[in-house]
């Protein structure tokens, strides 16, 4: 069905709309004398056959021939210009699309120097405009087949994605890097993927990268490893974690145990190889004779028996005060012996570990501190 067009026109056009065909399908027919209104940032161009053939800009023009020279020529002289001519207007936003999308369907390869080969994903935006209008249709439009916004943002994430992975290879060593290299990493690939859109008529303004991750399982093994890291010497952690659980009472203790060690294990299910270090030589799993242990005289909590403090409540296990007349070991603070009531107070007292010594003692019998 042929279409007659006294004004041709492209009204309000969506935010996102590239280019506006009229009519949508086939070809319209039109006279010469015709109005063709063509707004600010928009020009409009006449195929014929598949081929361009004039350019029209900003303005309202009167189709004729001076305004349509080339294809007024081909079509109109045998028909003393007035017969009406079949063609498709194109017409073109030239306003700045900004905030498109990019980024990876599906993780791409890469050899990482420090974890080997992982798959990367990617994300990011830019921005562009079209300052050809001929270029653009010729080779988006006409030689890709392709007439929709959605379908051309998706042509030009391919061409994208071709270059930001080729510059990957050549330029990143390791994804431990990327976070002081993504400005750089930014501008390098503005500037390969703006010499693809000069190809194609387009102007490419900004080019930005917001992520570039590996999948889920690699993050996870990486928080892994720097967990590891931060734990520092397993074998000291692995004591220190039972040696807390100790001052709990019954199977709940080694349970906790188990549970605070992040190996998930519980009573009679811990692992041989990992756990042995932590036990005495002579002991492979908690089958064989419980720890020795120690019971704090101020809170009653068991310890660890070589505990110089309890765990607990801090109190100094280790005696380093004894009666010199009845030879009772006493708490570090006593005055008086307990047992014979001697005062302690009297006799010299070494500064650094406190112990209380006999008169005219030289060194302190406990840590070795020469008296005055």
């Amino acid at each position: 069905m042929s279409i007659f067009l006294e004004v041709i026109e492209w009204m309000n056009p969506q935010e996102s709309d590239m280019i506006h065909r009229i009519p949508e399908k086939g070809s319209a027919e039109i006279k010469l004398g015709a109005q063709c209104i063509v707004r600010d940032s928009q020009s409009a161009v006449f195929f014929r056959n598949g081929k361009a053939c004039d350019v029209l800009g900003t303005g309202r023009h009167t189709l004729s021939t001076l305004n349509l020279p080339i294809l007024t020529k081909i079509l109109s002289l045998p028909w003393g210009f007035k017969s009406p001519f079949r063609v498709e207007i194109y017409f073109v936003n030239h306003k700045v699309f900004i905030n498109l999308r990019w980024g990876t369907k599906d993780p791409v390869a890469f050899r990482d120097s420090e974890l080997g080969v992982i798959r990367l994903r990617a994300f990011g935006a830019y921005t562009f405009k079209i300052v050809e209008p001929l270029l653009f249709l010729n080779t988006i439009v006409g030689r890709q087949n392709i007439y929709t916004t959605e379908e051309i943002e998706d042509y030009l994430r391919q061409v994208i994605l071709s270059r930001v992975n080729d510059l990957f290879g050549e330029k990143l060593s390791t994804i431990f890097d990327l976070p002081s290299q993504y400005q750089k990493l930014a501008e390098e690939s503005r500037i390969k993927i703006r010499n693809e859109f000069d190809k194609y008529g387009m102007e490419l303004l900004d080019f930005y990268i917001s992520s570039i991750t590996p999948p889920d399982e690699v993050q996870k093994m990486i928080d892994e490893k720097s967990g590891m890291k931060a734990v520092g010497d397993l074998d000291k952690f692995l004591k220190f974690e039972m040696a807390k659980a100790l001052g709990q009472s019954g199977a709940g203790g080694f349970a906790q145990a188990g549970v605070g060690m992040g190996a998930g294990v519980g009573v009679g299910v811990l692992v041989p190889g990992i756990l042995s270090k932590a036990l005495s030589p002579d002991q492979k799993d908690l089958k064989g004779d419980p720890l020795p242990t120690v019971t704090c005289p101020r809170c009653g909590a068991d310890t660890p028996e070589h505990s110089r403090f309890c765990y607990k409540c801090g109190h100094q296990l280790v005696v380093i005060n004894r009666c010199p007349k009845c030879g009772k070991d006493l708490p570090a603070e006593a005055n008086f012996c307990m047992v014979c009531g001697f005062d302690l107070i009297e006799k010299v007292k070494c500064k650094k570990c406190n112990t209380f010594l006999p008169p005219g003692t030289k060194f302190c019998f406990n840590c070795g501190e020469k008296l005055e």
